[in-house]
Formats: C-alpha cells, structure tokens, sequence
C-alpha cells in the first residue's frame, strides 16, 4: 500500500483539505525558510516547471530583502534607521519609505492614535521592567505617552523627503510586513508564476490564478496542529492576524501583550485574535493591529468607514467572538467560540516546543518530521510532518522506514495556509492529546516522541524521549545539536479543549 504525498504537506491529524483545480501542467511548488522578516516565510508557487518555480521564489526573496534593507528597524543600516538617526534635516528617501510613514500617519488618524508607530518608546517602557521583573510605573508610562503624542516626523510628497522632528524611538512593525509581503507576491507574478501564497509568520498574501485554503489559528489554542477557530478560502486577497498569544512579557508569573495602546500606555490584554481579509495586505496588517487595541464596537465603526470589501474576526479574552456581516460568506467553517479552561479531571495531553537553529540569512527550513510511537514501535500519531519535495522524504529515515505501516497509522494531510499571531523565526509547538489518527484514545502505557530533522546537503538528527501516561505529570528535555536548537515536552492537564 503506497502513499501519495502532497508537497508540502504539514500532517495534523485533524480538519478537511480543502483543494483547487490546478491549470493543465501546473503545479503547486513550496518553499519554506527561517529567520525571514524575524519570523518564518511559506511560499507556495503555481508554476509548470521547478525552474520556473525557482525563478518565482529567488524573486519573493530579493524583493524581500530589498525593503527590509529600507523598513527595518532592527537593522542599524538600513535607511529607515539611518533616516531616524538624523534630526530637523529634510532628507530625500526612497518612494517605499516616504510611502510608509505617509500610510502611518493616515492610519494614526484614522484609528485615533490606537496604531502608531511610536508605540515603540511604550514597548520598551514594558521590556525594560520585565527585566527587572516589575510592573512598570504610571510615571514611566505618562512619560512615554507623552513622547508618543508628539509629531514625529514631517513630510514633503512633491519633494520626496522627510524630516525626522524628535527623539522618541519609532518601528514600522505595525503594517511593513504585510506592505513587504503584498509586493513580494507581486514580484512572484512578475517572474512569470501564475499563482503564489506568501505567509510572513502568519500574515499571508495571495496572488493569480488559486484559491488557497486558510485556518485561522485558534488563540486559546495556537499549536501549529491544532484545530483552527476558522477556515476560509481566499483568491487574490490577504489575510493578517494579531494577537498577544505568541509574543509578550511575563511579570510575576502573569503574560502581558506584546500589543500596546500607545494612547494609554497599557498592554492590550482584552482582545486576544483580530484577523482581517482585505484585497490590500498592507491594510489588513494595519487593521489587524489596530482591532486588538480598540473596542470591538470602535472596530466596527472602523471598518464601516473604510467602504467594503473587508472582512473581519475578532476574539476577546472571554473567548467571545465579534466578526463582520460578510464573515460566513467566504468561511468554510464557522467561527467558533472558544471554551472556557478545562476543569480539574480534564485529560492529559503532551505539548512539544521545539526551535530551529538559524544560521546566518534566510535559511531553508530543514525537513522535519515529529511522531509518536507505542512500547511495540507502532507509530500511533504523526503530529507533524514538514517538508518541501516529496522525493527527499525517504531522507526522514526513521519516519519512513515502513511505508506500509506508515499508511496505516497516519491520519488527513492539510495543505491549508495557517493565519496566526507572528511566531519567533524557527519556534514551533505541536500537541499530542492521548489518541491516534483515527481519533481514538490509546490506551495506558509508555510512549516515545520522536524529532527527526534532515537537511539536504547537510546534517541529520533525530531526537527521543519517553513518556509514561499512568504516571502523571512529566517534562522532558530532549537535547538539541544541529538543526534542533532544543525540544522540550510537557505532558500535562489539558488547560483548554
């Protein structure tokens, strides 16, 4: 019994693949790459060949290296922060620069100081005291939030410059990436692919000629095989999602936002998802961030005033939902309410957090498969399977050295695209919850969790360790060394369903 493989795939267990006719001698190419924009790049590319496809990604790439080396803010060389070093001086920028900073003081207004590039001074107000592991106090807050109100910058369209007027710390984070990622898919089309997905940590663009099946990640429960809170299926739009489940500060044992409300200083802690499909990505982005600050009634108002054509999902810390008339219309699934925490007798379940090392530059991600198998080295659950060309995958040796019982054991492949919150380059988690593929619990006993990683033209790696589920609780270590910076399970009750 034979297995056919999509390209690509990433094995959950769970959910319904969601396919498109392909164009006659057309075919679906990915590629996957780390330590892109500071966070992971999926690119899947509609070409006839896989030298055109090639041709598409080296394009997806250069445009993306290109603007970063203009909008970064953590690159001290860049011409943003080169631009921001300088004070009182107009200064001719590029089009991409003088554009975005023309689109953040359009999206400061229209949102009432709730998105603004200067939230940056707050964000540091919050870092430097979890540092010291403090809550930071109302006068560093009001100092920051004065700084935010100031003007920051001034610019001249018909002259082409911009004048940096203060000394308050700014970051274009709120919105470059999808602005980058929206002329990343363009540059694709441009190199003579006739469809393309770009998904930027998260925030995805699609292009030409192929509708793309979509999960929304659910934000109570984010693991990349999770059952999504949503799915859609997009064509020739883009879909951004914020949200505080993935980044942020601890203080006290307690998780503060990575999102702030530069009008107040606070973290923005009440909304925990906003994902918005809009034809533009870079309005998308700015929407996405700007709904997790606001009310959702403030949302709504929002959206209403930018005419049509967006459409929007909002979840609120309750697990309440809040989404636009036309959600439905282009959801497969509905979206669903998230559950309240599981009580006291809820089931165990076994959570893997593991890390990609990232060598210098946008690396390609190393073939990864990640697997569960009983004390007779059956395997009960394939809870992760990532990889780009299916003839390489006999190079996973130990996953696929028995096709046949392989087959048997596994469950559905997805080759949905996943909108969530902006994960760390190379950070992944992944869940096993007591059952096997065909969603049955196995039964009592010992297990092992295996992490195989294999890069081609390069290292191999595989990685162990037991669990017993009669023996309650247990966190396990297995030790990185190549590809694996690190892995560690935790079998532990069950905190949401």
């Amino acid at each position: 019994m034979k297995r056919t493989y999509l390209a690509g795939a990433l094995l959950l267990g769970a959910g319904v693949v969601l396919a498109a006719t392909l164009p006659r001698q057309e075919r679906i190419y990915p590629f996957h790459y780390e330590d892109v924009l500071g966070t992971s790049l999926e690119l899947k590319v509609l070409a006839p060949s896989e030298g055109q496809a090639e041709k598409a990604e080296a394009a997806v790439l250069e445009e993306i290296a290109r603007e970063a080396k203009i909008l970064s803010a953590w690159d001290a060389s860049s011409e943003f922060s080169r631009w921001a070093a300088t004070w009182n001086e107009p200064l001719h920028v590029s089009p991409e620069l003088l554009e975005v900073l023309g689109m953040f003081d359009q999206w400061r207004d229209r949102t009432g100081g709730a998105l603004d590039a200067s939230a940056e001074a707050v964000v540091r107000v919050w870092k430097q005291a979890a540092a010291e592991n403090r809550m930071p106090t109302q006068a560093e807050l009001r100092a920051a939030t004065a700084l935010v109100k100031q003007k920051h910058w001034s610019l001249d369209l018909a002259a082409g410059t911009a004048t940096h007027l203060d000394r308050t710390p700014i970051a274009l984070n709120s919105f470059a990436k999808s602005y980058i990622m929206q002329h990343a898919a363009e540059a694709a089309l441009a190199a003579g692919t006739s469809g393309v997905v770009v998904n930027i940590g998260g925030d995805i663009a699609i292009r030409g000629n192929w509708m793309e099946p979509v999960e929304v990640a659910d934000p109570f429960n984010p693991a990349e095989n999770a059952a999504p809170v949503a799915r859609l299926t997009l064509q020739d739009h883009a879909i951004a999602t914020s949200g505080n489940y993935k980044r942020g500060v601890e203080i006290g044992g307690r998780h503060y936002s990575h999102i702030i409300d530069p009008r107040t200083g606070e973290t923005a802690d009440s909304i925990v998802s906003s994902t918005v499909v809009s034809k533009d990505a870079a309005q998308a982005g700015a929407l996405a961030t700007a709904m997790s600050v606001l009310r959702p009634e403030e949302s709504r108002t929002l959206v209403a005033s930018l005419g049509g054509g967006i459409e929007y999902l909002i979840i609120d810390s309750k697990g309440a939902k809040y989404q636009s008339a036309g959600w439905n219309r282009i959801a497969a699934m509905p979206a669903k309410t998230a559950a309240a925490p599981m009580a006291e007798d809820a089931p165990m379940e076994l959570v893997l957090d593991l890390e990609i090392k990232q060598p210098a530059g946008f690396a390609k991600r190393p073939y990864v498969a990640v697997w569960v198998e009983d004390k007779d080295k059956f395997p009960v659950r394939t809870m992760a399977l990532w990889y780009d060309r299916d003839r390489w995958l006999p190079e996973l040796r130990a996953w696929y050295h028995d096709d046949r019982l392989r087959a048997v054991a596994e469950g559905t492949q997805i080759t949905s695209s996943v909108a969530s919150a902006t994960r760390g380059a190379g950070k992944y988690s992944v869940k096993w919850d007591g059952k096997d593929n065909a969603g049955k619990p196995v039964k009592p006993g010992k297990y092992t969790i295996f992490v195989e990683a294999s890069r081609e033209h390069g290292p191999y790696q595989i990685l162990k360790g037991e669990i017993d589920t009669t023996a309650g609780a247990k966190t396990i270590t297995l030790t990185g060394n190549t590809d694996i910076a690190s892995a560690n399970a935790e079998y532990r009750r069950a905190e949401k369903r």
